[in-house]
């Protein structure tokens, strides 16, 4: 009985990551300009205007990952294309880069918009003379 809950779990794991029809591996093969047919409209838009900037960034992560450097950049607005999967970019967010591991379901979004600019605040108590009644306190 256990053996068939270990052999669904190993199938689970080596599922092939397909995007719109198409193997990673697949995509992987295919130039910046050929894999934005299978982008939304408005990042195919966006990738056919811009392919030069996204095949130089794909150029330099793999010069980089050969010297077994960090990826870094200030590319925000960056298309996330089939080539970037398993890369691990620090997107710079306005103060320091936050690392992201470039995934399958990824594609087409914006380097952008995983790495947040703005962060939760957490307010502390208000101090003496912050309000009427810490006032009365300090008599």
């Amino acid at each position: 009985m256990a053996k068939k809950h270990d052999d669904k779990d190993e199938r689970v794991k080596k599922r092939e990551q397909i995007y719109r029809g198409k193997s990673l591996e697949e995509l992987k093969t295919l130039d910046v300009r050929e894999s934005a047919k299978y982008l939304n409209s408005a990042s195919r838009r966006s990738v056919l205007r811009q392919f030069n900037s996204i095949e130089e960034f794909i150029k330099l992560c793999e010069e980089k990952t050969e010297r077994k450097k960090k990826i870094k950049t200030h590319l925000r607005d960056l298309v996330i294309v089939p080539r970037l999967v398993g890369y691990n970019i620090g997107v710079h967010n306005g103060k320091n880069f936050e690392n992201i591991e470039i995934s399958v379901e990824m594609i087409g979004h914006r380097l952008g918009e995983f790495a947040l600019t703005r962060s939760k605040v957490n307010h502390g108590s208000a101090g003496i003379g912050a309000t009427k009644s810490s006032k009365a306190q300090k008599k």
